[in-house]
């Protein structure tokens, strides 16, 4: 019989509408994997109103009746087989708490009040995942995986309250995928604090309960992201350069992101053996059905079907929208004008594209304003007019308004760009498949996912070698890498190896380092095997 593990997650992409980041990847590819070392994963997770609706067949496994917010709510659960994994199941839990922004995952904070919504209601999710095992509802695992913030509580209620003790008697797992989201919220005074949370147990913890929960750098919050790194018996991060990195402090002054505060709790956790970096995993086809990468540059058909995909996702952002925004109508008259020129027969001799969130840590350095009073963005733009003429930058995200806008602006001063602010699963794979170079010079990546499927593709990546960037594009053999020790040198860095890459291109090391990049695997069978072997054995 398999050993079972059980997934907490906010994210799964096995579900239609349940992904928003590169966490919903891993919870629904890993499953499938660990089925292949003789491991049974499901996963629990809440419904958000929604998926319950899209699931195949749910049953019904009835209610909890769940202790929260000075409150007994019943909560709802629900159980279907997993879409792709035989055996493994997908429990879902409703309750009008998960609801607080229709259709949505997670919620927008405010600046005065960042993560309140979401923070309190997965705490109620941890709370009753909780109940669901020690009742039965939901059979008992042999290990319970959380992942991120999200599913930190879990390991302070399973530490600390009495009702929930039998939960210590399997191994908890806890993995970061991003430790910079850490769902910071008062101890007391708010209404989303964990005083409102749980009041019984707020008022019976000892001082040293609450220093294992407060965050280190604001006494007076708890830290969801502490509570799983402290109080679980091993901490997972996601590649082995992001598990060294995050050891030690972040220097945002000189563009390096570390441990955020929790290295302290992390070194010592590291210092006990419980900290292991595993790196993610992509899915691949049989080499019999992989495409044939085509030339070098991109001919007049595949960039129709890359312009037909682009009108394509903008239509459908339109359908959520009153009105037409002025991001997709400068997208739309860029597109239109590259439609005429791929009628007579002109395709641009170089295509960059970039697929990610519109985020700090992904952008940071883009946007960094160089001595002379250009940012880096409009300095690679400038370049690329001088260098290839006809060449053409896409990049596809969405996420922070005040980013979106400042590419906006960009996108309309500059026709060798083509902003596209959204996500588009379809779009994002044609710009994979028939980009020359992935751009993806994140400030910090845990792991990332996009350059593993730039480079499934036959794509090569220009990167910032920082975690799982680091450990998987290496320079000049399956790609391009650059580093620094500022966001000044950062910055000069990455211009100056993306001229050295444009160089190249269309040349003999072009072409090796092509066929190296789509050669590379990182395929989540031997990935399972040290999930296997370096977490879910006993310590």
């Amino acid at each position: 019989m398999k050993q079972r593990i059980l997934m907490v997650a906010a994210e799964n992409g096995a579900l239609a509408g349940a992904k928003v980041g590169g966490m919903a990847d891993v919870i629904r590819d890993l499953p499938d994997a660990l089925a292949g070392v003789d491991l049974c994963a499901d996963v629990i997770m809440p419904s958000y109103g929604f998926l319950t609706a899209v699931a195949n067949q749910p049953q019904n496994l009835g209610e909890l009746t769940v202790a929260f917010g000075g409150r007994l709510e019943r909560v709802h659960v629900f159980a279907m087989p997993h879409p792709h994994v035989p055996e493994a199941m997908i429990y879902l839990l409703e309750h009008a708490l998960w609801q607080s922004v229709p259709g949505q995952i997670y919620s927008q904070g405010s600046a005065e009040r960042p993560f309140a919504d979401d923070a309190t209601k997965f705490a109620f999710l941890c709370a009753s995942v909780a109940t669901a095992l020690v009742t039965g509802r939901v059979p008992m695992p042999a290990v319970l995986h959380l992942h991120d913030w999200h599913a930190g509580c879990l390991a302070m209620l399973r530490a600390f309250v009495p009702e929930f003790s039998v939960l210590k008697e399997i191994e908890c797992v806890f993995s970061i995928h991003n430790l910079a989201l850490q769902g910071i919220r008062p101890l007391s005074q708010d209404s989303s604090s964990f005083a409102a949370w749980f009041p019984e147990l707020f008022a019976s913890l000892t001082l040293g309960q609450k220093q294992l929960i407060t965050d280190p750098r604001y006494p007076h919050c708890v830290n969801p992201m502490r509570m799983g790194i402290v109080l679980s018996d091993k901490v997972h991060l996601v590649s082995p350069s992001y598990a060294k990195e995050v050891l030690q402090p972040s220097k945002p002054e000189a563009g390096f992101f570390g441990g955020e505060g929790l290295e302290h709790d992390l070194q010592l956790k590291a210092n006990d053996g419980k900290v292991v970096g595993i790196l993610n995993g992509c899915v691949y086809s049989s080499v019999s059905d992989l495409p044939a990468k085509p030339p070098a540059r991109i001919q007049v058909p595949e960039f129709k079907q890359l312009l037909s995909a682009i009108e394509t996702a903008l239509v459908q952002w339109q359908g959520h929208q009153t009105q037409v925004s002025g991001v997709d109508m400068i997208a739309f008259a860029r597109t239109q004008a590259h439609w005429r020129q791929a009628m007579a027969e002109q395709v641009p001799n170089l295509l960059l594209t970039s697929v990610g969130r519109l985020t700090d840590q992904k952008v940071l350095l883009l946007r960094h304003q160089l001595p002379s009073g250009l940012s880096v963005l409009e300095t690679l733009l400038n370049a690329l007019k001088q260098i290839k003429p006809t060449a053409l930058l896409i990049l596809l995200g969405s996420g922070d308004a005040s980013i979106a806008k400042s590419f906006q602006a960009l996108g309309a001063k500059y026709d060798n760009l083509l902003f596209l602010q959204g996500y588009n699963e379809a779009l994002s794979e044609v710009l994979y498949q028939h980009g020359d170079l992935f751009l993806m010079p994140s400030s910090f990546e845990p792991c990332g996912i996009s350059q593993m499927l730039a480079m499934r593709a036959g794509q090569p990546c220009l990167v910032h070698s920082v975690g799982g960037l680091k450990d998987t594009v290496e320079d000049g053999v399956n790609g391009f890498a650059f580093n620094g020790n500022s966001l000044d040198e950062q910055a000069e860095a990455f211009l100056q190896r993306l001229m050295q890459a444009i160089a190249c291109f269309e040349g003999k090391t072009w072409s090796k380092v092509r066929a190296a990049a789509m050669a590379q695997r990182f395929d989540w069978h031997s990935i399972a095997e040290q999930y296997r072997q370096q977490l879910y054995c006993k310590v």
